[in-house]
């Protein structure tokens, strides 16, 4: 039995950098004497075998896979089956390098360039785009003839055999990535985007009123915005809700332009259908439809009274689940930054509507349950002391309404 390390490991030695995670390739066996030598098989179709000690995935090459009777390939050939020719390299036990589609070369002039199965598997388009994010800052491009292929399988429509389930996993990794605005920059290019997510996509050309935008297109304030969330979260549902908070501008009657008075209704629904079409976690799911909803609410906060605060912190659910309302607070700062000139403005709402759920939360509510159990006028009683809570929070801290020139008052201006 002879062992490769292949694939990414191989890539990122040659980068010198600390690979994620190391992948083994095994010949001259078969899946009998890898289970006899105490390795785990896991999958069917295309099974892997983890290593009883390390547990790292040791596979045969791919043709072994599906059949058990076809005739072994070679390890060359295994690697011409591979995305990328980056990804289309092994290493032997020596150190010796077995590089047959160029992949060294393609590394050193930091160029991503497709091999010849490319096309065998869709979902490598936004593989593509997810490497370009991941090596953004190393200085890789994309080399032209890779370009014009993906355009043609979205073109012609290979993207329609695409798994939700698969796609929704290249994204959830893509906005796990340093650079994301490079993954959907790419998918733009090959028009991948408008198949994945026509929402986002439609965003691109549609104005916005340049007082509350200098930045003017949508489009391009989305991406301002998913920047943002990346230098203010590592958390890709974080930086997923960023991106879809204005997808409601992209239905928008063009005769209203650039006015988008009531965007977030609008683009609550479409989170919805974006989330199932996609199968996201409710928790992407959740976060994502709430910034698009509600981030107006805080935009406005510094100007909205007591009471009506009180209510946003509860359609928020911000009392169960503190952790996704600071997740939603970042969405909203994220939203604000992202404008040209504004990137480093103060966000003062951020700290405003934390300080009013905590002096919301410090109302002591244990004698009033007590005293009046099962009373009907209960929830109006608490309404009233935390309302009370917020209204002493901010004539403490000074806060006082926003200027109607501020960001404040994007909601009124249909911003």
């Amino acid at each position: 039995m002879k062992t490769f390390l292949v694939g990414g490991a191989v890539r990122d030695k040659l980068l010198g950098i600390q690979a994620r995670e190391r992948d083994w390739l095994v010949t001259d066996t078969d899946p009998q004497e890898l289970v006899r030598l105490g390795y785990r098989q896991v999958g069917r179709r295309f099974p892997v075998f983890l290593h009883p000690e390390t547990h790292e995935e040791y596979a045969l090459p791919r043709a072994a896979h599906a059949d058990s009777d076809a005739t072994p390939i070679t390890l060359e050939q295994d690697l011409a089956r591979r995305d990328l020719t980056i990804n289309a390299m092994a290493m032997d036990a020596d150190g010796r390098l077995i590089d047959p589609l160029g992949g060294e070369r393609d590394l050193r002039e930091r160029l991503l360039q497709h091999t010849p199965a490319f096309r065998d598997d869709p979902v490598r388009v936004l593989r593509l785009a997810r490497f370009a994010a991941r090596y953004h800052g190393l200085g890789f491009r994309l080399a032209p003839e890779t370009l014009a292929l993906a355009r043609r399988m979205v073109r012609e429509g290979d993207l329609a055999a695409m798994v939700a389930e698969r796609v929704f996993a290249e994204i959830s990794k893509a906005f796990a990535e340093d650079d994301p605005v490079v993954f959907i920059q790419v998918l733009r290019r090959t028009r991948a985007l408008a198949v994945i997510l026509p929402e986002v996509d439609r965003l691109f050309g549609i104005p916005q009123p340049a007082k509350y935008h200098p930045e003017i297109d949508t489009g391009k304030h989305t991406l301002m915005v998913l920047q943002q969330a990346c230098r203010l979260s590592p958390l890709p549902a974080v930086r997923f809700a960023a991106l879809l908070h204005d997808v409601g501008k992209g239905v928008t009657p063009a005769a209203d332009w650039p006015r988008h008075i009531g965007h977030e209704n609008r683009g609550a629904p479409l989170v919805e259908v974006i989330a199932r079409r996609l199968c996201l976690p409710n928790a992407w799911r959740d976060l994502a439809v709430l910034a698009c909803r509600y981030h107006l609410h805080c935009h406005r906060a510094l100007e909205l009274r007591p009471a009506t605060i009180l209510k946003t912190l509860q359609a928020l659910d911000a009392f169960r689940q503190p952790q996704r309302f600071e997740q939603f607070l970042v969405v909203c700062e994220a939203d604000m930054r992202g404008r040209k000139g504004l990137q480093q403005q103060a966000y003062a709402q951020r700290a405003f509507m934390a300080g009013a759920l905590q002096a919301a939360q410090s109302v002591d509510l244990k004698g009033l349950s007590d005293a009046a159990p099962g009373n009907a006028g209960i929830a109006a009683r608490i309404a009233r002391l935390r309302s009370a809570a917020i209204a002493r929070y901010r004539q403490e801290s000074g806060v006082k309404p926003a200027p109607s020139e501020t960001l404040a008052g994007e909601g009124a201006a249909g911003a």
